[in-house]
């Protein structure tokens, strides 16, 4: 669907994509992926932390075909519970062994057509309409804040306009600012928190290349400022959004502009964990 643009404040705007059908931006990029492709008999699979997998998941119930997705251990509930519901089966493994898939496209035993979570150009076309729509909702915006995972959502926007994008990166994990200093991919430490949305140990050589032709940088957060940026969300705006979304609220403070747009990438957040955040409770 086509997600509203609101208002935050005097300088700040909303893209909702919490609002798509499955809760994320993520069914933009798995429907173009899904539907300009030909689909096998044995169906779709995917590897994801939560939404691609809804996405994926999504569109192999649209198309009466299986699913299958590997979901790192630790994954949010609430986002396995609706891959789930969607008719997907899920299978946990390591984190180790779910970034392996990223880089080799391949795992024993699956079978079917496999949609990247993000290294996809398909994929990365989808999430471009996001793009699109904020600049005719919006022809005055001076820049671009996009969660930055696995690079497909802000290298889709950043490919779609003519505005600087921005990627927003949480600390415990946050390989594109080091590596846009390095100019090449650098290896980082990764620590799992509750901003499970993006996050990660290296960016791909292929995501690589585009951030640095495509975007304007990345900042870099603390898990607390993503905390904080779910809570205004909640508290100002009533909206419901998880911590990659909080953490691109936290980074659009550092950016410059009358009109910045903060893509809400994602409202599937486990409830115990907003309800920890709306409490002020410290998480990591």
């Amino acid at each position: 669907m086509r997600t509203p643009l609101v208002r935050l404040d005097d300088r700040i705007w909303l893209k909702l994509e919490n609002l798509q059908p499955i809760g994320s931006f993520k069914l933009r990029g798995a429907a173009n992926a899904v539907l300009s492709s030909e689909v096998p008999a044995e169906g779709l699979w995917t590897a994801s932390a939560g939404n691609m997998s809804q996405g994926v998941a999504w569109c192999a119930r649209l198309l009466g075909v299986p699913c299958s997705v590997i979901v790192p251990e630790g994954a949010a509930q609430t986002k396995l519970e609706r891959t789930r519901a969607l008719g997907a089966d899920v299978i946990e493994v390591s984190f180790d062994e779910w970034w392996e898939v990223f880089r080799t496209r391949e795992r024993e035993g699956m079978r079917g057509l496999f949609v990247h979570a993000f290294a996809d150009p398909l994929v990365i076309e989808g999430n471009g309409t996001i793009g699109s729509e904020i600049v005719e909702d919006l022809p005055g915006v001076d820049a671009i804040v996009a969660p930055f995972g696995g690079g497909g959502l802000a290298c889709g926007i950043a490919s779609a306009v003519d505005v600087p994008v921005y990627a927003a990166e949480v600390d415990t994990g946050a390989p594109l600012a080091p590596s846009l200093a390095a100019g090449e991919p650098v290896e980082v430490e990764y620590r799992h928190t509750f901003v499970d949305g993006i996050g990660g140990p290296v960016v791909l050589p292929e995501m690589f290349e585009l951030a640095q032709k495509l975007l304007a940088g990345s900042i870099v957060v603390s898990v607390d400022a993503a905390a904080a940026g779910v809570r205004t969300l909640a508290e100002r705006a009533r909206v419901v959004a998880e911590g990659a979304a909080g953490a691109g609220l936290a980074a659009a403070g550092q950016v410059e502009g009358d009109a910045v747009v903060v893509v809400v990438s994602g409202g599937n957040i486990d409830l115990d964990v907003l309800a920890r955040i709306l409490r002020g409770e410290q998480l990591q």
